[in-house]
């Protein structure tokens, strides 16, 4: 049922470092063609460091591992794409469904295809209103317990970040800087919360990851990489813009797994486009440094 792209199984079989990729920021992240041309300038931004990109998604029931530039295209403008986490593998599968994956089903089929790296722009985490709602994403979860590491830009900046930061260390996830000992915001690089270690080279991340899998730990490693000072947001405005979404979203009676793209759709149209714009630097900006580190860990590892 795991259909691998011909290049990928190629790459991996020779040892090669291979980077993976979610497909939700296409169908669900980003307007069309945005979502588009993002998601093969992410890939070009990894091929020209020398790795193969493996965008990942599920087509007819069947998890494509590197899909095509026409897949990536179809899944940009296709309606009705399931935005797909752990619980719902089985149903999509069964139900020969197209599905996009998430931070949480990207690292699951990586695994399964012994991809040990996979970018993405933030991660899922506990929700703001949490202690009534319940709302934590399956990404936490996924983390503590699926052996991929996970370069961000931190979070997403809708959630609650101490709470996420929290619920990691609970879960006992590395929470690494990527030369910073600050948790990065997503669109800010800053948030006024410590991470667990900062880490100064590709190299250093790499022997990370070694250590931990030679030791036998089960789960993921989160490796936060600041958005560049000069693609950030205004911290204001952006806080002003996330705000007002979370109202927008209560009025409207948002929930579950649809609430992340509402509030990202919200915050584009609040801030003119700006929040898009930040969002897609910090994505490529990502993927060279996940490249990076996907290189030096083929090396020791």
């Amino acid at each position: 049922m795991l259909k691998i792209n011909p290049e990928v199984r190629k790459a991996l079989e020779e040892g090669k470092p291979v980077v993976a990729l979610e497909s939700t920021i296409i169908s669900h992240g980003m307007p069309y063609p945005k979502n588009v041309e993002t998601a093969l300038l992410v890939e070009k931004t990894i091929r020209d460091h020398g790795v193969v990109p493996a965008t990942i998604g599920i087509i007819d029931g069947n998890p494509v591992v590197g899909m095509t530039p026409d897949e990536i295209e179809e899944f940009g403008k296709k309606e009705g794409i399931i935005k797909a986490s752990r619980r719902d593998l089985p149903v999509i599968y069964a139900k020969k469904y197209w599905a996009a994956t998430t931070v949480a089903t990207t690292m699951i089929i990586a695994s399964q295809t012994g991809i040990d790296l996979f970018v993405t722009g933030g991660i899922g985490g506990v929700h703001r209103g949490a202690q009534e709602t319940m709302d934590i994403s399956a990404d936490l979860q996924e983390l503590a317990k699926t052996n991929v590491t996970v370069v961000c830009a931190g979070p997403k900046a809708i959630l609650d970040l101490p709470l996420t930061l929290e619920y990691l260390e609970t879960q006992g996830v590395p929470v690494l800087g990527f030369k910073t000992k600050e948790l990065p915001a997503f669109y800010t690089p800053h948030s006024g919360l410590k991470v667990d270690y900062q880490i100064d080279s590709y190299e250093e991340a790499a022997l990370v990851m070694k250590e931990k899998r030679a030791i036998g730990l089960q789960g993921g490693i989160l490796i936060t990489n600041p958005i560049p000072e000069q693609y950030a947001m205004d911290q204001k405005v952006i806080d002003t813009a996330i705000k007002t979404a979370l109202m927008d979203a209560q009025r409207d009676g948002i929930k579950g797994k649809e609430v992340t793209p509402y509030l990202l759709k919200t915050i584009v149209e609040i801030t003119g486009g700006d929040s898009l714009e930040s969002n897609i630097k910090l994505i490529l900006n990502n993927a060279a440094v996940g490249a990076e580190i996907a290189k030096a860990y083929c090396k020791i590892k």
